[in-house]
C-alpha cells in the first residue's frame, strides 16, 4: 500500500473513530501533499508527486513542529507544545524509520566509499548519495557534522 493509500485510509479511520486532533493532522498532511502537487504541476511535472518527496515534506513538517514546540515551551505556553508534539507523532506514524547513530555512521563510511570521497570540497556529492538513499530516515543537518568531521 503506497504512503497516499495509508493516509487515505488513516484520514477515514480517524474520521469514523471522531478522532479530531489526529483527523486535523492528517487534513494538514494532506493539503501539505496537494500543494506540492499543484506546485509541480506548475513546474511541468506530471502534478502527483513521488513517495521520496513526500517522506521529505513530512519531514520538513516533524522539524516545523519541533521548533514550534520549543519556542512554545519556552514561552510558557505548554497546551500549544503539547498539540505540536502530539501533531508530530501522528506524521511519524507514516515516516520510515530513523536510522540509528551506528546505521547512520554505517551509511556515511558507504556513501563515502562510492563517491570515492577524498577532501571536504566532496562533501555534497556524498550527501547528495545520502539524501537519494536515505530520505526521510536520517537528519541531514546532523549527518553534513558527521561527514564534514571525517575530513577533518
Amino acid at each position: 500500500m503506497s504512503l497516499r493509500e495509508r493516509l487515505q485510509t488513516a484520514l477515514k479511520e480517524a474520521m469514523k473513530a471522531k478522532e479530531a486532533d489526529r483527523l486535523s493532522t492528517l487534513r494538514l498532511i494532506n493539503a501539505a501533499i496537494k500543494d506540492r502537487d499543484i506546485a509541480s504541476r506548475g513546474e511541468g511535472g506530471e502534478g502527483m508527486v513521488q513517495e521520496p518527496e513526500i517522506v521529505a515534506l513530512m519531514g520538513k513538517m516533524v522539524k516545523q513542529r519541533q521548533e514550534s514546540a520549543r519556542a512554545y515551551e519556552e514561552g510558557g505556553r505548554l497546551e500549544l507544545a503539547d498539540k505540536e508534539l502530539n501533531e508530530i507523532k501522528v506524521i511519524q506514524e507514516f515516516l520510515p524509520r530513523q536510522m540509528t547513530e551506528a546505521e547512520v555512521a554505517a551509511a556515511v563510511e558507504a556513501a563515502m566509499a562510492e563517491t570515492g570521497a577524498a577532501s571536504i570540497r566532496d562533501v555534497g556529492k556524498v550527501m547528495a548519495v545520502l539524501k537519494a538513499k536515505y530520505a526521510g530516515q536520517m537528519d541531514f543537518g546532523a549527518v553534513g557534522a558527521v561527514v564534514k568531521a571525517r575530513f577533518g
